[in-house]
């Protein structure tokens, strides 16, 4: 497989090029212009680049014709080592990051049927042709993050490294706030949750009858993101990683033709297929169903916060919490406590928690925030508690919110002592760039390398590709 495409574009360009064209010229359709190791790279690759870099906006430092075989060829260096190193990415890792990078083509024409009509190519065809390259660049990204895990810095190397800054050089620090928020899941109707089990005990009966492959049934129907594609495969997966009433069904499994009962966790409702276990570990597909949040349902829940809201900003304690709290005034916490079923900030007083790059922190600037939190969140004083919305939580549910502003510090300079972590970062990044840089050179030393003459005056960012 590894020399299979070398291979194709070598007879590629020799049977091409024996084709006369009518001006009497040898006609060349494409060409290996690099050879790193025993991966080629074609013109048309350099093409195909330089026109998605173009579509993106993307400018090159240097000469276009140097810089992206360059790029390509240091991308293979990375490829190469982390087949070496066993560095891998899972299919619904993939499919996963396809769904959100569709969703954002889709948001940014308009609709499913604009970017199809944009891409002359369906939604399936699109996934398609966007796999591989995607595939790759998960690969590429958790190559370097392996290779610089590592890398640490120490306060007094951060202290040392701002002193040594230039003015013009302190990064700035853009406006970050601090949210609270209570938050309260709409009730489903019993109605509902019967139809989305029916259609799981109907898609379980196909399955035993035989009509159809669970496979099948997951690609059409699951409403799982990650591992439809896949025919709704998870990967080998520890128990601590999936929901508890999941893994307790999921670990019990024995037979691989049977479909478990049907399993309600936080993301819906699931049917599971064992597919095989290994040690501690087990691979399952399932097919997830979500009952759909009625308008009446969802106008309820707003209602309810905003009489909770109402009552926060006047501090008045409801009748039927009085004996409960025993305290004068309700505050937003009190409401928190009480009302909020939003597992990840009921314990944290409704602070909302950031982790990020910068690592774990209450701190977001307002891209990092929930889109239809930071629209609500932009329009607000600190203290001020907003009107109750809708939203889609992390687990893709219909939720509603009331969200307070804790704080907000507007866009300025870094200093040392307000900004330590925005400086320790900056400086562990640049460790990283270094440490990628030297191992980029280091490789390309014990690499095959072979460069078509015209690359031969180009200054590059790496030095050892000319021999």
């Amino acid at each position: 497989m590894k020399n299979d495409r070398m291979r194709k574009a070598i007879l590629f360009f020799v049977l091409f090029s024996l084709f006369i064209s009518p001006a009497g010229a040898q006609s060349v359709v494409d060409e290996v212009i690099w050879v790193v190791g025993d991966e080629a790279i074609l013109k048309s690759d350099v093409e195909v680049t330089r026109i998605q870099s173009a579509m993106e906006g993307m400018r090159w430092n240097g000469n276009p014709d140097c810089a992206i075989p360059e790029q390509l060829a240091v991308q293979k260096l990375f490829l190469h080592q982390a087949a070496i190193d066993s560095i891998e990415v899972t299919e619904s890792e993939i499919a996963a990051n396809l769904d959100r990078r569709i969703d954002y083509m889709i948001q940014q024409t308009g609709s499913r049927e604009k970017l199809e009509e944009y891409r002359k190519q369906s939604i399936s065809q699109i996934r398609q042709s966007m796999h591989d390259d995607l595939r790759d660049q998960m690969l590429i990204q958790r190559m370097k993050e392996h290779l610089v895990k590592d890398i640490t810095v120490t306060p007094a190397e951060v202290r040392r490294y701002f002193k040594d800054l230039s003015p013009d050089s302190i990064p700035f620090v853009p406006t970050e706030v601090e949210v609270q928020i209570v938050a309260l899941t709409p009730r489903i109707s019993i109605e509902e949750i019967n139809r989305v089990k029916d259609e799981l005990r109907e898609y379980t009966d196909r399955v035993n009858r035989g009509e159809t492959s669970f496979q099948t049934l997951a690609r059409l129907y699951s409403e799982d993101p990650g591992s439809r594609r896949s025919g709704g495969e998870l990967d080998y997966t520890g128990r601590g990683m999936l929901d508890p009433a999941f893994a307790a069904v999921a670990f019990n499994l024995t037979d691989p033709t049977k479909v478990s009962k049907i399993v309600e966790s936080e993301y819906g409702f699931h049917i599971i297929q064992l597919v095989d276990k290994r040690g501690d570990k087990i691979k399952v597909r399932h097919i997830l169903r979500k009952p759909v949040v009625s308008d009446s349902a969802v106008n309820a829940a707003i209602l309810r916060l905003d009489s909770i809201a109402a009552d926060v900003r006047v501090g008045t304690v409801p009748k039927a919490l009085q004996d409960l709290l025993l305290v004068d005034k309700f505050t937003f916490e009190d409401a928190v406590t009480v009302y909020s079923d939003d597992k990840d900030t009921r314990n944290n007083r409704g602070l909302m928690s950031n982790r990020s790059e910068r690592g774990q922190t209450s701190r977001f600037q307002l891209q990092e925030l929930p889109s239809e939190i930071a629209r609500v969140v932009d329009t607000l004083q600190v203290g001020q508690i907003s009107n109750a919305f809708p939203m889609i939580n992390n687990q893709g549910k219909t939720v509603c919110v009331i969200a307070k502003l804790k704080s907000r510090t507007e866009g300025h300079k870094a200093t040392i002592t307000e900004d330590f972590n925005v400086m320790k970062e900056m400086v562990l990044e640049k460790r990283r760039e270094k440490k990628l840089h030297d191992w980029v050179v280091k490789k390309i030393k014990s690499t095959y390398v072979r460069l078509n003459d015209d690359y031969r005056d180009c200054k590059f960012e790496y030095e050892g590709w000319i021999r």
